[in-house]
């Protein structure tokens, strides 16, 4: 099975992944343009969901509260942080488009025994920071980091400039040895500016039990099971990824490629 989940170029679901489409057991993501008026609803199941505002306005609705007109982004390459919505395990939501919009919605399964409220995430209380020097520079905003209340999800958005290097050095997560490294399931939605760009995505492990190259266009998704996964992007296009992480430890401890580590050291 390919790690690349190729997206729709028209209609209202643009890609979508599930633990059983991805033969894995915590991330899920999907993306969905949605028309001014238009509606989708997320049940109230045994995943807790982050519904990310990637541009435009929308109202967003759970049981006893609704959020207004949230979002103020025309393009996920602005300079802006942007508004996101967690939703807990067991609480429907929907959300009802005002302008043209985009909206991602990462999903995980919650533990059964905790109770969480949902809650609104402004712009403002996202820690946004830049990673990495020279051509390996890009920018992280984090929408959902270990240090907010969730059960499982961690969510953060990065653009990395044209011609640069980002998750380089190669790093992976897929081992469950804490504090060193933890074991998370990630998928990447990429985005790229302008939208006939495209970008490289390599998914390796030190055996080479799993290695494949992905060549990704505008709204595709990369899944990664394992092993590392550093992006390329050729010179003249910006790209953008929507990372959504979950496994059994809502930590984010990685390991560089020892291969590659030595440029940190430079």
């Amino acid at each position: 099975m390919s790690l690349l989940v190729k997206a729709s170029k028209t209609g209202r679901d643009i890609v979508r992944v599930t633990p059983h489409s991805a033969g894995w057991r915590y991330v899920g993501f999907a993306a969905h343009r949605l028309r001014a008026g238009e509606t989708i609803e997320r049940p109230g199941d045994d995943d807790e969901a982050c519904i990310v505002v990637l541009r435009g306005r929308v109202d967003v609705t759970v049981p006893g509260s609704t959020w207004r007109a949230i979002g103020k982004r025309s393009s996920v390459f602005a300079d802006e942080s942007p508004y996101a919505v967690y939703v807990p395990a067991q609480v429907g939501a929907t959300v009802t488009a005002i302008d043209d919009t985009e909206i991602g919605i990462a999903t995980a399964p919650a533990p059964q025994s905790r109770t969480r409220a949902a809650r609104l995430i402004e712009p403002a209380s996202m820690q946004r920071s830049t990673r990495g020097s020279g051509a390996n520079t890009r920018y992280v905003c984090d929408i959902l980091p270990q240090t907010e209340p969730a059960d499982r999800l961690l969510v953060v958005e990065v653009v990395t400039p044209s011609g640069h290097s980002s998750s380089y050095p190669p790093h992976k997560h897929d081992t469950d040895d804490l504090p060193a490294e933890s074991a998370l399931e990630e998928t990447y939605y990429h985005r790229l500016d302008p939208a006939q760009g495209f970008a490289f995505q390599r998914v390796y492990t030190d055996d080479r039990s799993l290695d494949e190259a992905l060549a990704v266009e505008d709204h595709d998704v990369v899944m990664v099971p394992r092993g590392y996964h550093p992006v390329v992007v050729p010179y003249g296009y910006t790209s953008y990824y929507l990372n959504v992480m979950a496994g059994p430890t809502r930590e984010w401890h990685f390991k560089n490629d020892p291969a590659h580590e030595w440029m940190l050291r430079r």
